[in-house]
């Protein structure tokens, strides 16, 4: 897998076509993509009323890239953080932007409006041959790890402490195989868990060190 960084884009190629199970805006649900690419915009790009979608999709074929599975954010791409973890056969390999400027707490909201969306992105990839139900296992492991490592972080907010952002996105790749489980009793939840909480975790700390150094400035 490699990871290419040209602004305004943030470009993970797989390595190959795999299945890919995501809510990204754009090819979200189960596809088959060999890349999954990052968006960056900012509020201007994205004025009320527009399409976002339909703006996302012009943007990709200008690229030749409508087949990539892609994600929109308003953090600076370049902060993205990478990590791999093995785990037996397992091996795990994470790419994540962290902004938590529209951070929530999972069951209530704060208005955001008139805020950067600075969203957590996230998209793991497997060696592991997944059945689909694994894959959906996966995904759901991928926002428990993205879910404590914001916890951890400490983001305090009126509603109580920050869970997420309410623009999250998502993506785990894998061949198709015959492994039906990914939960946390297997390596496969283990690594997915490993490489999905240090990706954010670290990404959410240069966040914070970031935010505290512009309140200082």
């Amino acid at each position: 897998m490699t990871v290419v960084h040209t602004a305004p884009w943030l470009d993970v190629d797989l390595g190959g076509e795999m299945q890919v199970l995501s809510h990204a805006p754009h090819r979200p649900g189960f596809v088959s993509a060999r890349r999954i690419l990052w968006r960056e915009v900012r509020n201007a790009d994205l004025p009320p009323r527009l399409d976002a979608r339909d703006w996302l999709a012009q943007q990709l074929a200008g690229r030749d890239a409508q087949d990539a599975v892609c994600f929109l954010t308003s953090r600076t791409v370049s902060s993205f953080v990478q990590r791999e973890a093995s785990v037996s056969t397992t091996r795990a390999v994470a790419v994540a932007t962290v902004g938590l400027s529209n951070a929530e707490r999972v069951g209530t909201r704060l208005d955001r409006s008139g805020q950067d969306w600075g969203t957590i992105n996230i998209a793991v990839r497997l060696n592991r041959g997944l059945t689909s139900g694994a894959m959906i296992e996966a995904l759901t492991i991928i926002a428990q790890a993205r879910t404590a490592a914001v916890i951890d972080a400490g983001i305090d907010l009126t509603t109580g402490r920050a869970t997420g952002t309410g623009t999250d996105c998502s993506a785990v790749a894998a061949p198709r195989g015959p492994a039906d489980y990914a939960g946390l009793h297997t390596d496969i939840g283990e690594a997915i868990g490993n490489v999905t909480y240090s990706a954010v975790m670290a990404g959410a700390s240069d966040w914070i060190e970031e935010k505290t150094r512009r309140t200082h400035a």
